[in-house]
């Protein structure tokens, strides 16, 4: 499969969000990187640019997400260890009752109700199976919305494959799990467990009624966590003692 370079803002950002701790000094970061294959000058200017961004905050040092990814850092976590209670056949929906005044403005809706696992029936209406606690990243969103639960008059693995197609997912987890089983090195696993972590923040997390056989999800995230257990021992090897 077509696994995208990694910049080296997406390296320092995905070990920053991989490890347990969300900063590291500076020469932890540059040492990490340039074992990585990164030249040290392109990381110092991406350092650079990611905290005039915003998404780093650099004090004594040393260098830290800011709110926003140590959220989004909290919302991986989750993903890898998701909590999901049995399904008792009925359906989460959520009605849009405060429309966008822009495209700008729908998109962000979008991208957040997306973000909260629920799929697009129509525009404006969204839904899932209840099995999940819905968590909404803002106040605002969740003023927006009116929330219902339900059965649909679909049969629910039809609705489900429709919103969410679990099928197309699966196939390219194992694609995934392949691939990080067959690179070579620690730089192009790297590539591979970024792009596991970005499909796993995409898995629907549907009740295993829905889901299709065999399902890799759970496979994924093992796979995911055991390149983990490889960062957090190379982080250890150039890090210094207060970033342990």
């Amino acid at each position: 499969m077509n696994i995208p370079k990694l910049t080296a803002r997406s390296v320092i950002l995905s070990a920053l969000l991989g490890l347990d701790s969300p900063d590291a000094s500076i020469n932890g970061i540059l040492a990490m990187t340039t074992d990585l294959g990164l030249r040290e000058s392109t990381v110092r200017v991406a350092l650079t640019r990611l905290v005039a961004a915003g998404d780093l905050e650099r004090t004594n040092g040393r260098c830290r997400l800011s709110p926003r990814l140590v959220e989004r850092q909290r919302r991986q976590d989750r993903a890898l260890h998701p909590a999901r209670r049995d399904w008792d056949g009925m359906w989460d929906l959520a009605v849009v009752t405060v429309g966008s005044e822009s495209s700008t403005d729908r998109a962000l809706l979008r991208d957040a109700l997306q973000k909260a696992r629920l799929g697009e029936i129509r525009e404006g209406v969204w839904a899932r199976p209840a099995n999940l606690d819905i968590e909404f990243p803002s106040s605002d969103l969740r003023r927006r919305l009116n929330l219902f639960r339900a059965v649909p008059e679909e049969a629910s693995a039809d609705l489900a494959a429709r919103l969410f197609a679990p099928s197309t997912w699966a196939e390219s987890a194992v694609d995934l799990l392949d691939a990080l089983a067959t690179a070579p090195t620690v730089a192009e696993r790297f590539e591979v467990a970024a792009a596991c972590v970005r499909h796993i923040l995409r898995d629907p997390l549907l009740p295993v009624e829905l889901l299709p056989e065999p399902w890799p999800g759970d496979r994924l995230r093992d796979g995911y966590e055991r390149f983990r257990n490889e960062l957090t021992g190379l982080a250890a090897r150039h890090l210094t003692p207060d970033d342990a």
